[in-house]
């Protein structure tokens, strides 16, 4: 529908009809006869057919003002309606809710942890205080638009200032002008810097992960070195050990133990550790009964258990590595319990280590069963996606150096003795001793055509705690590796891999300029415009960015906008893990084991039934329809339980800070930052309301 107004017509026209349809309880405009000249003439008497014309005109204007008006008070009550169901769900969730606060472990300090709560609180409320001013100002007529503001032409004026108010708001416009914009935006320069900076690194690791496409380059083992059970004697069989660490994750440990159980490799060349730190009874009753059955089964596999749990996983580890059986084997793969190897896994990855005496490590990448189970779930996908196939792959291939992932790997014990082995002096025990390896000369293997199955967490509540852990060692082992690093002798060029861009840019400054520059400096600004951040730095760039990061998924591309706000959402509890870990606060050394659901169990049961195996396990196909039972049974109790939602109190803080933000940008019409403020708050107040991913039980 339009209305077409031409002024400048040299000739006189007239206009074409209108028709005009109405159909309750819907009206609709065809066609709307446009005004001539003649309408808009002054002086003629309405007493020709011209003036006719003009009534008829006026008529049908009226006409299409009041659709017009019919068509807004729609809108505006699907919006009212929008608004009161969202805020019934909130209160809904306030009253069901626990907040994060109820969940305190006892070894976190609780002062340490709501520190940054209170910062956000102080910022939420200032900024409130401040948009009110702002609008009282706007109404005054004070209409000035962002971000160069000439307000000495208003308030140097003797009649500029004429109320309490006038001169309130122009000493805060004085002093903002003054003291707060320039120490604002030589912050904001820095967190600018950082970005492109980090910006430029990501860009590189992409053009190196093309070239690696292009070229197809990819590790191949020596002639002669690939496995071959068919032939014989031929291959490399080297002495094996495997690990599967596990504690109180009664969910998932048949399927891994049938997993690494059914790994094809000679069985007086394999040796299987189920490392149980289980504090649960019935759930080390139910893994040792599982362990007894596959050694009825013919496979070597023992079980152990510690009574005292010092160290977590790396304590676990280091305690089954001084077994006496241990000296006999070569070789040690790991698998976490949510992790199930293919057949042929072993056979993929030790052919690696043949004539390569300087390999310690051969690392597969992670596949996920439930990459699709919900919005969380694809989002992490995204994430690790990039994180094998073009850190890790690009790393290994050029410098053969990156951090072990913990799990899906294969060490040469020989590397792990030499490097100093398992220490617990941090939560991220495997970046440690890949580090320790690389600082002795140790080589890295990454295989991106070698998947492992495994889990993603489905809440936010099991996903926040991965990623404080996953966030928080990093900067405790900076700390204790520095001047290990520093004193090595390694090449120039290792240390400052190591140090600026393995350490400080892509653990530290990452988690740093994503909260400091969106969520803190840029609603800063929408309060004090002298400050300003241009618009490439809060729409194209990242946009740009979270392209190159969602290629290697690209079945994930309608993810793009979510999962930019996801990142930026996230950055407020990287921040807090990494500050804890860089100054060793009381969260720095929170170890809780990720929340697993066993959703692939049934599946893995049937395959292995299904499967023709070389040994005759006889206790698995008779006992499939009970463990069918029992899953359906303790699916059905879940159920039944009472689910609740937590409730985040700094990212709900944070979430009315940008919108608070957004609003106050709507005075000075700058539209990308509004938008961006506006969709990054909502995407903040759906996380601080947990209504991501699966519910806690």
């Amino acid at each position: 529908m339009a209305l077409s107004f031409d002024f400048w017509a040299k000739g006189s026209h007239k206009g074409t009809p209108v028709v005009v349809k109405m159909e309750n309880p819907n009206w609709s405009i065809d066609e709307v006869e446009a005004l001539s000249d003649d309408d808009f003439l002054i002086g003629n008497t309405p007493t020709g057919p011209r003036d006719k014309a003009r009534n008829k005109n006026a008529k049908q204007l009226t006409w299409v003002l009041l659709l017009k008006a019919h068509r807004a008070a729609g809108c505006l009550t699907s919006i009212a309606s929008t608004f009161v169901s969202l805020g019934s769900l909130i209160r809904r969730r306030v009253a069901s809710g626990r907040t994060d606060a109820d969940n305190t472990s006892s070894n976190e300090n609780r002062t340490v942890k709501t520190r940054l709560y209170n910062c956000i609180k102080v910022f939420l409320w200032l900024s409130l205080l401040l948009l009110g001013f702002e609008i009282a100002a706007y109404f005054k007529g004070w209409h000035f638009g962002a971000p160069k503001l000439q307000l000495q032409y208003v308030f140097t004026s003797p009649y500029g200032v004429r109320d309490l108010f006038g001169l309130l708001y122009s000493r805060w416009v004085l002093v903002r002008v003054e003291y707060l914009a320039p120490p604002l935006q030589f912050l904001a320069n820095v967190c600018i810097v950082l970005f492109l900076i980090q910006s430029l690194d990501r860009l590189i690791l992409c053009l190196g992960c093309f070239w690696i496409r292009f070229k197809k380059i990819k590790p191949i083992p020596k002639q002669g070195a690939v496995a071959d059970l068919e032939s014989g004697e031929s291959g490399f069989f080297p002495m094996v050990l495997v690990q599967i660490p596990m504690c109180n994750e009664r969910e998932v440990y048949q399927q891994s133990i049938a997993a690494v159980c059914n790994l094809d490799w000679p069985k007086s060349k394999i040796l299987i550790q189920v490392l149980d730190d289980s504090d649960d009874p019935t759930t080390q009753l139910l893994i040792k009964d599982e362990v007894h059955k596959w050694q009825q089964e013919g496979a070597n596999i023992v079980y152990r258990h510690r009574i005292i749990r010092d160290g977590y996983k790396a304590g676990n580890l280091k305690s089954a590595m001084g077994c006496s059986y241990v000296k006999d084997c070569e070789f040690v793969a790991i698998f976490d319990a949510d992790f199930q190897p293919t057949p042929d896994f072993l056979k993929r990855t030790v052919p690696h280590f043949k004539d390569n005496e300087d390999v310690a490590l051969v690392q597969a990448r992670w596949s996920f069963v439930n990459k699709d189970e919900n919005l969380l779930t694809r989002l992490q996908n995204i994430n690790l996606a990039f994180h094998f196939e073009v850190e890790q792959q690009v790393n290994g291939i050029f410098i053969n150096f990156f951090g072990f992932n913990g799990t899906a790997g294969v060490w040469r014990i020989k590397a792990l003795e030499d490097s100093g082995g398992w220490l617990e002096r941090t939560t991220v025990e495997d970046m440690d001793i890949a580090v320790r390896a690389h600082l002795h000369g140790w080589k890295f293997v990454f295989l991106n055509d070698v998947e492992c199955q495994c889990e993603l967490p489905e809440s936010y509540e099991a996903y926040r705690k991965q990623q404080h852990r996953w966030h928080s060692g990093p900067m405790q082992l900076f700390r204790l590796c520095f001047p290990d690093i520093i004193r090595a002798k390694i090449s120039v060029w290792k240390k400052f891999n190591l140090i600026f861009l393995f350490f400080l840019l892509r653990k530290l400054v990452l988690p740093f300029y994503s909260f400091t520059l969106f969520c803190i400096i840029l609603p800063m600004t929408m309060f004090v415009p002298e400050a300003e951040l241009p618009a490439w730095v809060v729409c194209y760039i990242p946009a740009t960015m979270s392209f190159l990061n969602i290629l290697p998924a690209l079945k994930s591309f309608p993810f793009i906008v979510p999962y930019l706000l996801f990142e930026n959402t996230m950055s407020v509890t990287k921040f807090n893990a990494m500050i804890s870990g860089l100054f060793q606060l009381g969260s720095a050394y929170e170890w809780v084991v990720t929340k697993k659901s066993g959703r692939s169990s049934e599946g893995d049961l049937v395959s292995l039934v299904e499967k023709k195996p070389k040994h005759n396990r006889v206790g698995s196909e008779p006992n499939l329809e009970e463990m069918k039972a029992e899953l359906m049974q303790e699916q059905e109790h879940k159920a039944k339980k009472k689910k609740h939602n937590r409730i985040y109190t700094k990212e709900l803080a944070l979430a009315f800070l940008l919108l608070t933000a957004s609003a106050r940008s709507l005075l000075s019409a700058q539209g990308i930052h509004f938008y961006f403020l506006l969709f990054q708050g909502i995407s903040f107040l759906l996380v601080g309301l947990d209504l991501i991913g699966e519910q806690v039980l």
